[in-house]
């Protein structure tokens, strides 16, 4: 617990300062976490990020996080869209499972393309939401920390009935309503302070819902890694595992708030 809690501090301390100035320096800071997300995965899988279809993945990653308006540079310089160019990178993946003769086979290309929207789009949210304002970033920061602390303690004092025991075993249905709970409580302290363009009532079922659905990022990271037979997806945060262990809910809740946000 010492060695999480010392962690936590260090890097929150290094995180938040990007965050807060936004720009360049944070859109870099989230290329790196993203590349190494994306290492993660393919190390799961056995297949070595420095290898001919690792790089066209992570090319393929880089397109997916690309900010708004480098996309619509890239395309002006070249005549080809975002999605093209992420189209390109499937097709040359799938041209390699015929020089190496299906040593690496049409089922690893799916893995890795997936692996590149999972990790990306909810990474690329992350650089558009900063966009939109640090307040927006915060809030969605705010469900997710309270989320995962309010699971925690709510599911260690009066847990009981486990949630998903085939895919998280210490889960339990308490911990997840109490998430929940704790979520929305700060949510509305977060909108008195701040009082982002949202209604109360707006904010209750936007956070109720957001808090579900960083549960499921959670959860998903967490089916994955029991497929694959890992306790962490890996080891650059000690005490905490890797960085999609520590960002496998905001995967989710940025691109969903984000949603709501523009259909608001």
């Amino acid at each position: 617990m010492k060695q999480r809690i010392i962690t936590a501090i260090i890097a929150a301390l290094l995180f938040i300062p990007f965050v807060v100035y936004g720009n360049l320096p944070f859109t870099l800071l989230v290329y790196v976490m993203a590349a190494i997300g994306l290492y993660e995965v393919l190390k799961m899988r056995g297949i070595a990020l420095l290898s001919v279809p690792g790089i066209i993945t992570l090319l393929l990653l880089f397109v997916v996080l690309m900010p708004k308006q480098w996309s619509l540079q890239l395309q002006e310089a070249t005549s080809f869209s975002q999605i093209e160019y992420m189209f390109i990178a499937a097709i040359l993946l799938l041209i390699y499972t015929v020089f190496v003769k299906n040593s690496f086979t049409f089922d690893d290309v799916g893995f890795l393309v997936i692996s590149a929207l999972y990790v990306g789009i909810g990474f690329h949210y992350f650089i558009t939401a900063r966009v939109e304002g640090l307040a927006f970033v915060v809030y969605a920061l705010v469900i997710v920390w309270t989320t995962d602390s309010g699971a925690y303690f709510v599911g260690r004092k009066l847990g009981k009935r486990k949630l998903w025991p085939e895919i998280s075993p210490n889960k339990t249905v308490e911990g997840f309503l109490g998430g929940i709970v704790v979520a929305v409580i700060a949510a509305l302290i977060f909108q008195a302070i701040v009082k982002l363009d949202y209604s109360y009532v707006t904010i209750i079922l936007i956070s109720f819902v957001a808090s579900i659905f960083g549960q499921l990022g959670d959860l998903v990271e967490s089916a994955i890694k029991r497929h694959y037979d890992v306790k962490d997806s890996g080891k650059i945060l000690p005490g905490h595992g890797g960085i999609l262990d520590r960002f496998d809910s905001i995967l989710f809740v940025l691109p969903l708030l984000y949603f709501l946000h523009f259909i608001g």
